[in-house]
């Protein structure tokens, strides 16, 4: 089996985002590390739900607390021949899940990077999401209502980043043009556009005072976020790793690379299942689930057993 692992990005958490990891032994170093940045359990903060959950560092926390305690559960099931890449913050996330840095410090870059971020945006500002135009639509509408083109999802898909007041127009101009969906996403900064070049110097610098380690033996596959180029040389990976704050994402790139190092089965891991849904638009052949899925730990074993053929 190939298997790709996707990284969650923002917007998806819930109050059942750890219901598989809660009490899962090998993840609740991870909680106990999360909750030092918190300030309280992060088990006890999602089950209470709310708005608290969208806060921009908060999030960021989160999403990677999800990604790698899912991550435990996969690495316990010794599924082979893996590659992993993230979405936004998943990116970061995926360092992770490669063994390129300790959970405890993905967590603290996370709270850097979210903490970054919120100095160079200001409010006002967030994402919209579109589906169902081309891109090159999609980024002539953008210019015309003060926004960038942030992550590129597919052919006919994007998130576009700017100030709210003005995604709120551009998504009723994208539907007027035949977009399919067009809505501002919950998510309250700007990423991945030249509005937060500023955080991306400031997280630079965080990525600079740390040390990656060389992957283990029989460490998974990394691909960039930003262009889903394998990371080969570290600080190349890094510096992109922060570009990605102020630059535009390719995931349609990601996926093609997954595609290409033939994996066919897709896990993604975090909250929601926006990232299994692309998956199985991008990758037709392959099996695709998200964390969320599955009832139980051994319920995604046997899930990820049963495709050791394929």
């Amino acid at each position: 089996m190939t298997l790709a692992v996707l990284l969650s990005g923002q917007g998806g958490q819930n109050p059942d985002m750890f219901a598989l990891t809660a009490d899962w032994p090998a993840a609740q170093a991870i909680f106990e590390a999360g909750e030092r940045l918190l300030g309280t359990d992060p088990r006890a903060l999602v089950r209470a739900g709310g708005s608290a959950l969208h806060a921009n560092r908060t999030g960021q926390i989160l999403c990677c607390i999800a990604g790698l305690a899912g991550w435990t559960i996969v690495a316990a099931a010794r599924p082979g021949r893996t590659i992993v890449a993230g979405y936004s913050i998943g990116d970061l996330a995926a360092w992770g899940c490669a063994g390129r840095f300790e959970p405890e410090t993905i967590l603290r870059l996370a709270a850097a990077r979210a903490e970054a971020m919120d100095r160079a945006s200001g409010t006002g500002f967030g994402l919209a999401g579109i589906r169902g135009i081309g891109l090159a639509a999609i980024a002539e509408l953008a210019a015309r209502h003060e926004g960038h083109v942030a992550i590129r999802n597919a052919a006919d898909s994007a998130v576009v980043g700017g100030p709210v007041s003005a995604l709120e127009a551009l998504c009723a101009a994208a539907l007027a043009a035949g977009a399919r969906r067009a809505v501002v996403l919950p998510v309250h900064t700007p990423s991945h556009t030249p509005l937060l070049e500023a955080a991306r110097q400031d997280f630079a610098q965080a990525l600079a005072r740390e040390t990656p380690r060389r992957p283990p033996p029989g460490a998974p596959r990394l691909v960039s976020g930003l262009d889903g180029a394998p990371v080969l040389n570290p600080q190349a990976g890094l510096d992109k790793l922060a570009g990605q704050i102020a630059q535009t994402i390719d995931w349609a790139a990601c996926l093609q690379a997954c595609d290409e190092f033939g994996a066919r089965t897709v896990l993604e891991l975090g909250p929601g299942h926006a990232l299994a849904t692309m998956a199985r638009d991008a990758l037709p052949q392959a099996r695709v689930h998200a964390l969320e899925d599955f009832r139980s730990a051994d319920g995604l074993a046997d899930w990820l057993a049963r495709g050791s053929g394929a």
